[in-house]
């Protein structure tokens, strides 16, 4: 049943005299006061019982009950649907008085028969033509009276009624039955079978391109193939609507033949360059804006033999191919490129934003000839060398082309230069306006639009608030001199509109037309509206500001300076943090790797209000905003939707550890892999169904947290640079003194020196670039492989090279490598990097390798060097000493809890042992630590740099770099023997060997082996 709007079935209501219906159809009716009567049809009576009443246009029968406008007169006494019974007094078609009535289906013929319009046929083929040629001007002139199939060109760009007569474009709305002779005579049984031979109707009867808008493949009238001349090759059928009887049904239809012809194909005739699209709708696109030298294919993979046959006959040169920017046009479009370069044609591709075609392109950015003529111009050139200067020109004046920008990117020019949307279309024509033309502009402000046809005035609230392209619900107000209707709903909804138009009728008196009219042109200035709100909402919003030339020397003469890392510490401490001058420096070497392939992850670790987050603010301060994004909490899913590139080479900044842990996993996995991905259901914007839909966000991304636990969860451990934060009781003293200081006249000049000295390192962090990074050193290095974890803290360590070495990239020979065609640019690694690098990885890995937290072992000292004095003053050993718990805070002057936790771990781990402690006796303890293990924590395993091989002749001084391990190693020692042994005994075999230096360099106490993991 085709879809018939409400507003065309009460118009015939109101506009079709009932009264006259019935006397045209010979009926006899008597006038009885403001009313007539007759005897009714309905059933058998003697004495007149039906009533007609003009004023209202209703019949109704006092004796059978039967009631009614004048559709349901047409379709009781002509025994036809409603569909049909609209099509009749739509036509005028003359009605005759029923020999049958109150039959369900009625057999006569209503319509005249499209077998009537067609002339003698000289045989059957051209017999077939003239029928689908018949079949064909009924759909265009369909479409011309449909409301509904000229608005959904409106939306898509091609509301052109040249188009339209050009092409003889058409409308299915199964209306085409009521115009073919009676199924049950020969003549109609014969137009049925001819159709269903040509596909137009199905085997049930039904329309093949029901709800289509119908666009007819036509060849040539001469220049072309002679037996396709003037012949209708194919139709494409393209739904409106969606077939919510079939799931699975296309929006894409053919005749059920072959796909021959080439539409427009004059085109190649007129100009030996061409556009090729994917689909008739694109190609339409581009017609309509100027470009009418523009063919189709058949699809993405609908290139035919035709195609080729017709671009060779005509003698094309050029090809501009604008397929769909997805995966599947992408791929069709490369492999015809290929073919059409192989067979003497030049090809450029038309690239569009990414998941846009043609027609959304051409809609969502306005003008949709200077957008087109853009995309034209950024063609990519697909064959070998440089390009041909060529360019392709539209049917339009030459001004129009030269106002085409000829700079930004596609995707710039849809997320950023969106213009405001022009006045729908349709709006200029309206009739009857002695006021103001056209519409105002919105007040983006207050989201209020106001816009006047004739003697109304729209005013519409709350449009910015529908940021989906599922939703459009407004606060909707109409007025017409005192007269005024409002209400909110949803536009987009069908019976939400419906309500409102008959309320306003009601209210304002105005034609209910007019109306429906304005409403509709007011949906298209909303639905502009809001494709340019989604744009600007899908935009970037952060970009790094442009630097003036003094700014930006100003930065890299800081990158450039010597004793680089010297003066980074200076600054940092000057930015107001006391002390902590390693874990300062290893924070901002994790910042600075996030412009690497893997960056570093950092956990920084401590008691509450300890400074944890004031170390973590303090980097952040200097990175620049656009670089870095920080959050108080993130939800499970909340990273999925940030965006594919939202986080790419940033800092994801979270203030406490435990604020994250419903997204840990999907953290974790954005740490490992790099990238995240989710499938997720929503609605398909077209059809309204519930599809699966895929959102991903790629790193890399350098992730800073702070806790407060003190057990942390090791698989976060694995993955993160863990800094302590200093609990001294001589850290509290010195932050004490700057608290004060900051108080004072000399704090408050250095205030405003920070603001200056963070602005340059937000300069100096814009001036680093990702690049590649070598380190000739890297089979040399040597680490501690006694533990699986140890994989990982591995990479912490090459990563933190890779850092100090990306941090000095303005004072490195920027060197390039010629692989596979390909120039690759790289930097290398310095011993001094490898140096620096050693130094962190001794205090901070050295540390995360601890048996215990450094809280824990920071308990520990203080109990032993407590403990010795004690024992020294009393004159006994240090075993025989006894203390309390109590004892301990007077000494350290650490809080109960604290000392409840962590000696509860020294027994644990029994370095404490417990005397007593049963029911009323004291609970005293036993140091079972001797200090042999006190000093500095160092990480075992790591190579001396002083021992690492001259790099003469692994800096790219000569032809020996960027060789092999092997032959590196084989160039150092001049042994392959030793190199093999070298190499091939592992990291373990290196390890003690240069631990054994150690042991003897430092005259430690103990074995290796007591060595791993403890302090010596």
């Amino acid at each position: 049943m085709p879809r018939i709007p409400e507003a065309e079935i009460e118009r015939l209501k109101q506009v079709v005299s009932l009264l006259r219906l019935i006397e045209s159809q010979g009926y006899k009716v008597e006038k009885r006061g403001k009313d007539w009567v007759m005897r009714c049809v309905f059933h058998e009576e003697e004495t007149p019982s039906l009533v007609v009443s003009p004023g209202k246009n209703l019949y109704h029968c006092f004796g059978c009950g039967a009631a009614g406008s004048v559709l349901d007169w047409v379709m009781k006494t002509q025994g036809v649907s409603l569909p049909h019974a609209v099509q009749i007094l739509k036509e005028g078609t003359a009605l005759t008085k029923g020999d049958r009535v109150g039959v369900t289906r009625s057999h006569r013929r209503h319509l005249p028969s499209l077998a009537a319009e067609q002339a003698e046929a000289a045989g059957e083929a051209a017999a077939e033509q003239q029928q689908l040629r018949a079949v064909l001007s009924y759909y265009h002139e369909t479409l011309k009276q449909s409301t509904e199939a000229l608005a959904w060109l409106s939306r898509r760009g091609l509301d052109s009624s040249e188009l339209i007569e050009h092409f003889q474009l058409g409308y299915a709305n199964k209306t085409l039955t009521y115009r073919l002779a009676s199924g049950h005579t020969q003549a109609g049984r014969a137009e049925r079978v001819r159709l269903q031979a040509l596909g137009i109707l199905r085997e049930s009867g039904h329309e093949h391109f029901n709800g289509c808008l119908i666009v007819p493949v036509i060849g040539l009238p001469e220049g072309g193939k002679p037996e396709h001349a003037n012949r209708v090759m194919q139709c494409y059928g393209r739904r409106m609507q969606p077939n919510n009887k079939l799931v699975s049904a296309s929006r894409h239809l053919y005749l059920p033949q072959p796909l021959a012809g080439v539409w427009n194909e004059a085109a190649l005739i007129a100009d030996k360059d061409v556009i090729l699209t994917e689909a008739l709708i694109d190609a339409m696109t581009f017609w309509c804006a100027g470009y009418r030298n523009v063919i189709a294919a058949y699809g993405v993979n609908g290139f035919t033999f035709d195609h080729w046959q017709a671009l060779k006959h005509h003698g094309t040169r050029r090809v501009w191919i604008a397929y769909d920017r997805d995966e599947a046009g992408n791929a069709a479009a490369e492999k015809l490129a290929t073919e059409l370069l192989a067979s003497g044609i030049e090809v450029w591709r038309v690239l569009f934003p990414k998941e846009m075609d043609a027609n959304d392109y051409a809609c969502k950015v306005q003008p949709a000839d200077k957008s087109l003529g853009l995309a034209l111009r950024q063609a990519q050139w697909l064959g070998k060398g440089q390009g041909p200067a060529v360019s392709i020109h539209p049917s339009v004046p030459e001004a129009t082309l030269a106002a085409l920008p000829n700079e930004p990117s596609l995707v710039a020019l849809v997320a950023e230069n969106v213009p405001a949307p022009e006045e729908p279309p349709g709006v200029s024509s309206l009739a009857a306006r002695p006021q103001s033309d056209s519409p105002t502009s919105p007040d983006t402000s207050c989201g209020e639009l106001t816009l006047t046809f004739g003697p109304r005035t729209w005013r519409v609230k709350g449009w910015h608030k529908n940021l989906s392209a599922e939703l459009m619900k407004v606060n909707l107000q109409v007025r017409q001199d005192e007269a005024w209707h409002l209400d909110t709903l949803d536009v987009y909804a069908a019976k939400a509109r419906t309500h409102y138009l008959k309320q306003a009728v009601s209210e304002l008196g105005a034609p209910e037309e007019a109306l429906k009219r304005e409403l509709g042109h007011i949906l298209l200035k909303l639905e502009c509206l809001q494709d340019a709100a989604l744009a600007a909402a899908l935009a970037p919003v952060e970009r790094a500001p442009v630097l003036d030339p003094e700014e930006r020397a100003a930065a890299i003469s800081w990158l450039a300076a010597p004793r680089l890392i010297e003066r980074l510490q200076g600054e940092l401490a000057t930015l107001g943090l006391v002390g902590e001058a390693d874990n300062l420096l290893a924070a901002y070497l994790a910042a600075v790797s996030r412009k690497l392939p893997a960056p570093l992850a950092l956990l920084i670790q401590s008691a509450s209000a300890a400074g944890k987050s004031a170390l973590m603010d303090a980097i952040l301060n200097l990175i620049p905003e656009e670089e870095r994004q920080r959050y108080s909490a993130m939800t499970g899913q909340s990273l999925y939707y940030l965006g594919e590139a939202g986080l790419q080479h940033k800092i994801l900044a979270i203030a406490e550890e435990e604020g994250v842990r419903q997204a840990a996993y999907a953290l974790k996995l954005l740490q490992s892999d790099g990238e995240l991905t989710i499938a997720s259901t929503g609605k398909d914007e077209t059809s309204g169904e519930l599809v699966t839909r895929q959102y991903s966000v790629k790193g890399p991304v350098m992730l800073m947290l702070t806790t407060t636990a003190i057990d942390i969860d090791e698989e976060l451990l694995n993955r993160c640079l863990v800094l302590t934060v200093d609990e001294s009781r001589e850290q509290t003293q010195a932050i004490h003194q700057r608290q004060r200081q900051a108080q004072t006249l000399q704090g408050l000049l250095a205030q405003h020196d920070r603001g200056a000295l963070t602005a340059l390192h937000h300069n100096i962090q814009r001036q680093l670039r990702p690049i590649a990074i070598v380190n000739p050193y890297a089979a040399q290095l040597t680490f501690l492989a006694d533990k699986t974890r140890t994989r990982r803290d591995h990479m912490k360590y090459l990563a933190l090279i890779q850092s100090i070495t990306l941090l000095h990239q303005h004072q490195r020979v920027v060197r390039r490598a010629n692989h596979r065609g390909e120039m690759i640019e790289y930097i290398e690694t310095s011993k001094e990097d490898i140096a620096l690098a050693n130094r962190l990885a001794h205090r901070i890995l050295g540390r995360t390798l601890d048996e215990m937290p450094p809280q824990t072992r920071r308990l520990l000292e203080l109990l032993h060097a407590w403990v010795k004095g004690r024992a020294g003053r009393e004159g006994l050993p240090p075993n025989e000493v006894r203390f309390t718990r109590r004892d301990i805070r007077e000494a350290t002057l650490w809080s109960d809890s604290q000392l409840k936790l962590h000696c509860a771990r020294l027994t644990d781990m029994e370095y404490l042992l417990v005397h007593g402690g049963g029911r009323g006796s004291l609970m005293r303890y036993e140091l079972l630590y001797d200090g042999q293990a006190d000093g500095e924590r160092r990480l075992c395993g790591l190579i001396d740099v002083d021992s690492l091989d001259n790099d003469a002749d692994l800096s790219g001084q000569n032809d020996k770099k960027s060789g092999s391990s092997l032959a590196q190693v084989e160039g150092v020692s001049g042994s392959k023997k030793q190199a093999q042994s070298r190499l091939g005994e592992g990291v373990a075999g290196k390890v003690v060997e240069v631990a054994q230096r150690a042991v003897n360099r430092e005259k430690a106490k103990f074995s290796l082996a007591a060595a791993v993991g403890q302090p010596q």
